[in-house]
């Protein structure tokens, strides 16, 4: 039975991917212009090893794809991103998605969930992840509230309805004492009264996952489709999919599983082989 008051589809990872139990393999892109890291390599070379990233994904065997401003670090807040993010990762999404055919979603850090769906409109992307869609916590860029809101009503302005929402439930890389009076059942219960599509479960911080049990928890809260979001290996793949929807993995998957090294054709190679996919 649908939500009340949203319209979520319970299928969304089917009707999205054409599979249960997806792995969306994270585009990590290189520092764009405007970012502290950024080494004047120019943009093609920025998008040459975005595709590269995309074509080992994918030829692995992963189902989907998130581009993310990952490089960018320190991030800024969301009233703080200049255009050069969202004009360049605009061109890599659609080259990415043009070339390769798969559905693509979108993730500008930190939490920008308005250029999130301007990119997604403009690349016809699926879906954006938003990791605070609703109340507020503090993270390391400092305070950092709910998009819901202004991003539903944006959405609506843009006619583009059909780009779906990730949202992350109690969200890494931050404390939520803020919000600590209320279990976490309750904060991934307001995601679903904010119209969320899809949950997302984590670690504490990129790269460590979360424990079984706590992502049962998040699932059944939600009642929604659930995605593991950080921490996800070859070693505890299966594990996590017995409880989860689907996974969304990087870290793994990249040469010696560094988050910003290019991703290894053979540690795709051998997720998806335990996998039996």
């Amino acid at each position: 039975m649908n939500n009340p008051i949203g319209r979520q589809d319970k299928n969304t990872l089917k009707t999205l991917f054409g599979r249960d139990n997806p792995v969306i393999g994270v585009v990590h892109l290189l520092p764009l212009p405007g970012a502290p890291r950024y080494a004047d390599e120019g943009a093609e070379a920025i998008y040459a090893r975005g595709l590269s990233d995309a074509r080992a994904y994918l030829a692995g065997g992963c189902d989907a794809l998130i581009i993310e401003n990952h490089g960018d670090v320190p991030f800024s807040k969301p009233d703080q991103i200049g255009h050069e993010t969202s004009a360049h990762m605009a061109v890599i999404a659609d080259r990415i998605r043009r070339e390769l055919g798969r559905p693509i979603g979108i993730n500008v850090l930190a939490n920008a969930a308005i250029p999130a769906l301007a990119i997604a409109s403009a690349a016809s992307a699926s879906f954006i992840r938003v990791n605070q869609w609703a109340n507020a916590y503090i993270a390391n860029e400092g305070f950092v509230e709910g998009e819901a809101a202004r991003a539903m009503r944006y959405r609506a302005q843009l006619r583009a309805r059909g780009i779906r929402i990730f949202a992350d439930a109690h969200v890494k890389h931050g404390a939520h004492a803020i919000v600590g009076d209320r279990p976490v059942e309750e904060q991934v219960k307001d995601l679903v009264f904010f119209d969320a599509d899809v949950v997302i479960a984590t670690g504490q911080r990129t790269g460590h996952a979360a424990g079984l049990d706590y992502i049962g928890m998040i699932k059944e809260a939600a009642k929604l489709p659930t995605l593991v979001g950080s921490g996800v290996t070859h070693e505890n793949v299966k594990d996590i999919l017995s409880v989860a929807d689907g996974v969304i993995i990087a870290s793994d998957l990249k040469y010696d599983g560094v988050w910003w090294n290019a991703v290894d054709p053979q540690r795709v190679k051998r997720l998806f082989a335990g996998l039996g996919r």
